[in-house]
Formats: structure tokens, C-alpha cells, sequence
């Protein structure tokens, strides 16, 4: 029955508890697996939640990030439409996303990531040491998750880690859907535009060995660089999508560990696991936020169903992930799951460049917290959890922990 729901469904779905699924995600894959949605804009999408249809739609080249067009769905609330339809996604679009990505590419390989490792063991050693020193019940969330991946991201770009609390505010705006009125968006991205700027402008005065230094003179295969617009949204991107997933994926997994004992004491007694745990953490995330949007610029055929030209497709790579046709036992969490072809970095050409660096993140906050406080639990109920709400990102506002 795709698309055959009358009343769109008003997306995002809700769920009853922070780490549980919509209801409604294991019947929209049996019986609509293309459905008709309302966006926070009031516009209309076709949401798409089986693996293989997510899979296909988000490696089809005819299906594009080229949110700006006029027929496209604006996602958010606000008169702009929200980060997707934002002028930092039209000025990446316009640099050609696979042009974009070669230039930044080599920040984030495995041999690179794997050289920041130490550095990340450290920071984590010494969030922790700050978390103890203070005492429990602590926000975990705030004390280990935020931080961690704000120092990484600022450290690679040669941005201050001591602005964070501002590029915190800054992301949120971006990324909203519900929370803010245009002309506080509008502010705070003028004030981020302003700071990178500026910021640019001094690298070229004095540039380091970071990536924004280096992005200021790499040219592409045809000796073209990125115009000063594309290099002050990269850092935006860059700034916003480094640290503010992957801080809330710390607060999710960790939840999902603690919140069922069991997990938690398997991992202590076979850290060798983590690896395999933080690939399942990353699938079995029931609060990914938003997904991915695309807009089609041909027509396709999804599911036995036209999507014509036009349409703006909804991907949930998180309802993919509970797909029991791809993942036997979907809906359990098995930390030695293996292979995990989870789709939480999306697929295909456009797939989340920094996912190296964000596993990396994810492991060693896990190996760092199993080492160091073994006795970890959740300091509230799991059902007191609290979601981020009218964000495109999902994640939890805190997480007490105690030890």
C-alpha cells in the first residue's frame, strides 16, 4: 500500500521512551514502505524506511542534495526551510560534492585517524579525571560526550575548542526544525559566517598544518579552489557535523549499554568487543534525528511505486537499520553482530565523510570508561531518559551516570 496512507503521517515520528523506535517504523516497512509524510514546514515528503529502497535511494545519481530547488520540501519550521535547504548546503552543492570531498578527503583517513588516536585516548583520560574529581551523580553527556568531540573537530580545523559553547549555540540553530524562530537563525548564522571569516582571513595571514589552513590553497584536478563562500560553509559543516552527531551518538550508545545491564557487564568482561558493540550502537539507534532527505531529479521507482521528479524523499537509515529481511534479531541489541552493513553513515558516494573519525570517537570513549570506571550505571531510570526535541539531530539533553 505505498503512499495509499490519506492523511500524511506528521514526520517526525514520535516514540514513547529516548531509546525506543516509532511503532510505526516495522509496519511502514511491511505494508507502505513509500509513504506520505508532513514536515515540520507543512510541505510534503515520501518517506522511505526499508534497508534496500534506503540503500538504493541514497546511491542513485538521480537522487540529489540539491534541496534549494524551487519544487523541493522545505524541512524545518522556519521561513528558510533548515540546514538541508540552508545557503551553506547550496554553497557545497554548488562546489560539486564529489569535487568537495577529494579536497578533503585525506583529513580523514584511517592512517590520519589513527594518528589522532593517542591524543583522543588522552583528552578522554582527562575528561574523565575532571568527571571524577567532581563527583556523581555527573552528566555524562556534558562532562565526556560534548567536550571530547568538540576538541577533535577544533583541533583538525585550528579553531579555538574554547569557542565551543558558542559553536554549540551556533549548530542548534542550524540544525533546527521546531526550537527557533527565523530571526534567530538568521542571527546566529550571520555571527558564524562573521566568525569563520575572520577566522580564514587570519590563516592566510599565518596559516598551520590544519585543514582549513590547507583548504585555503588546495586546488582540484583542474587547478580550481573553493571560493571564499564554499570555504566559510565548510567550516560550518564541518564544525556543526563533527562534533554535534557524534556527541550525541557518545550520550545514545552509552545509554543503550547501561540502560540493560547486561550489556554493560559483558563489555567489562570482554573489552575485545568494543569494536563490534559501537558498529551495533550506531545500528540499533532508535534516535537518529531527522534522516536523510533527497530530492529526485529524474523519475524512479521505489518500492513498485513512481516517485516522480520533484518528489523529496525522506531515507530513515535508522528504521532501515530494523529491518529484519537485512539484520536477523533487528530489534536486539548483539554487541558481536557480524558482518553490520548498518546504514548509519549513509551509502553510497555521499556517505558521512568523517565516519572514521567518528568510530574512532565512539571506541575510545567506550575502552576509555570500560578501563577507568567499570562500575558505570545509569544514575535515573532508563524511562526518565529525555529526548533532544525539535532538532534535525536526535540524541538525549543529558545522561546521569554514577560509579
Amino acid at each position: 500500500m505505498n503512499q495509499e496512507n490519506l492523511v500524511p503521517l506528521r514526520y517526525p515520528l514520535s516514540a514513547k521512551g529516548a531509546l525506543e523506535p516509532p511503532a510505526e517504523w516495522a509496519e511502514l516497512r511491511e505494508r507502505c514502505p513509500v509513504a506520505r509524510v508532513r514536515l515540520p514546514s507543512g510541505d510534503e515528503a515520501s518517506l522511505l524506511t526499508r534497508y534496500d529502497d534506503v540503500k538504493m535511494v541514497l546511491s542513485d545519481p538521480r537522487c540529489t542534495r540539491r534541496l534549494d530547488a524551487e519544487d523541493a520540501a522545505r524541512i524545518s519550521e522556519s521561513e528558510s526551510g533548515g540546514v538541508f535547504n540552508a545557503p551553506m548546503a547550496t554553497a557545497l552543492y554548488s562546489a560539486g560534492q564529489q569535487r568537495w570531498r577529494m579536497m578533503l578527503t585525506k583529513w580523514f583517513t584511517a592512517k590520519r585517524v589513527n594518528a589522532l588516536k593517542p591524543g583522543i585516548v588522552a583528552m578522554t583520560d582527562r575528561l574523565v579525571d575532571e568527571m571524577i574529581e567532581s563527583g556523581h551523580p555527573a552528566d555524562i553527556k556534558a562532562r565526556v560526550g560534548f567536550p571530547l568531540p568538540v576538541w577533535v573537530i577544533c583541533d583538525l580545523l585550528g579553531v579555538p575548542d574554547t569557542d565551543r559553547d558558542r559553536f554549540a549555540r551556533w549548530s542548534d540553530m542550524m540544525l533546527n526544525l521546531t526550537r527557533y524562530g527565523q530571526t534567530e537563525i538568521d542571527a546566529a548564522e550571520a555571527e558564524f559566517g562573521a566568525y569563520l571569516t575572520a577566522h580564514l582571513d587570519m590563516k592566510r595571514a599565518d596559516p598551520g598544518e590544519d585543514l582549513l589552513s590547507s583548504l585555503l590553497t588546495a586546488t582540484d584536478a583542474d587547478g580550481a579552489g573553493l571560493t571564499d563562500i564554499q570555504l566559510v560553509a565548510t567550516g560550518q559543516a564541518l564544525l556543526v557535523a563533527g562534533h554535534e552527531t557524534t556527541a550525541n551518538m557518545i550520550g545514545k550508545m552509552l545509554a543503550m549499554l547501561l540502560s540493560e545491564r547486561r550489556r554493560w557487564e559483558r563489555l567489562v568482561a570482554d573489552p575485545s568487543l568494543v569494536r563490534t558493540a559501537v558498529e551495533e550502537a550506531l545500528r540499533f539507534d532508535a534516535n537518529p534525528g531527522f534522516g536523510m532527505p533527497r530530492y529526485v531529479e529524474q523519475n524512479i521507482e521505489v518500492a513498485e511505486t513512481l516517485l516522480p521528479r520533484g518528489t523529496t524523499v525522506v531515507c530513515s537509515m535508522a528504521a532501515a537499520n530494523r529491518d529484519e529481511n537485512t539484520f536477523a534479531g533487528a530489534d536486539e541489541m548483539t554487541l558481536d553482530r557480524s558482518p553490520n552493513p548498518h546504514l548509519a553513515f549513509g551509502s553510497g558516494p555521499h556517505s558521512c565523510l568523517g565516519q572514521s573519525l567518528a568510530r574512532t570517537e565512539l571506541q575510545t570513549v567506550l575502552e576509555v570508561l570500560l578501563r577507568r570506571l567499570p562500575t558505570l550505571e545509569l544514575a535515573v531510570p532508563a524511562e526518565e531518559l529525555r529526548r533532544v526535541e525539535g532538532l534535525v539531530v536526535g540524541g538525549l539533553r543529558e545522561l546521569p551516570v554514577r560509579w
